[in-house]
């Protein structure tokens, strides 16, 4: 193999390694992102019962303004029963009494009622505090252990970088442009061996010229299907 040949299929292989490294880093975030999410989850859970309970609370208030001027309603009938002097006035006031007391009633459960809803709510809260604070722990740790892998990827992506800075400075202009216009559109399958004389990124037949091409390695040939960079393996090579 010719030695700007020798060049691509080393970048090549160096270009494959480098975006080797995003799916890494990807899984890192991926695992601090998802205990984030679990943390603003119940975050949002305690405000929605937040707001509930405020919800709750301004209608129980509502309840207990109208259960006092329903018990100011009946001192006044109460008062006014003195003063009644037919019958017809008697039972007027005895129909809005009743329908006073049935309010007073109504409002008195509602209030109870309301009263065991923000209790409820309010138990829930102290669940998701408890919930939120082994979150907010969990996320620091996770945040530790994610900075600590990514650390080590970029250490290992830098001297990654170095090395293909270094092959590059060593190659010529016209390859190089070559090898990233290929690469523009096959990404890490710019340079492939080729194997049982098929091409390892289209899997098509190349024909025998173009194999014995390959195979000599004197030249850069590229598969007359795709257009790829064609180099042969060392198992390859030993079986041709």
């Amino acid at each position: 193999m010719n030695k700007h040949l020798q060049q691509l299929v080393d970048l090549s292989k160096i270009d494959k390694e480098i975006d080797s490294f995003e799916p890494k880093i990807e899984e890192a975030n991926h695992k601090y992102e998802t205990v984030l999410a679990t943390k603003e989850s119940i975050e949002k859970q305690i405000s929605t019962l937040e707001e509930e309970i405020k919800a709750e609370e301004l209608k129980k208030q509502k309840n207990e303004l109208h259960l006092a001027e329903l018990t100011t309603k009946l001192s006044e009938n109460a008062k006014k029963s003195a003063e009644i002097k037919t019958e017809r006035e008697m039972k007027s006031l005895q129909l809005e009494e009743e329908i006073a007391k049935e309010q007073v009633n109504f409002a008195n459960e509602e209030i109870a009622r309301l009263e065991k809803v923000i209790d409820t709510k309010k138990e829930l809260i102290e669940a998701q505090a408890s919930a939120i604070k082994e979150a907010e722990e969990k996320t620091v740790k996770i945040k530790e252990e994610v900075d600590a892998v990514l650390e080590g990827i970029n250490a290992e992506r830098q001297k990654v970088f170095v090395k293909k800075d270094k092959l590059i400075s060593a190659m010529n202009q016209k390859g190089l442009s070559f090898y990233q216009k290929i690469r523009r559109w096959a990404k890490n399958t710019t340079a492939v061996p080729v194997k049982n004389q098929a091409c390892y990124g289209c899997f098509l037949t190349i024909n025998d010229k173009t194999y014995s091409d390959v195979i000599k390695g004197e030249e850069i040939t590229t598969c007359p299907h795709c257009g790829r960079i064609l180099y042969i393996d060392n198992d390859e090579e030993q079986t041709a």
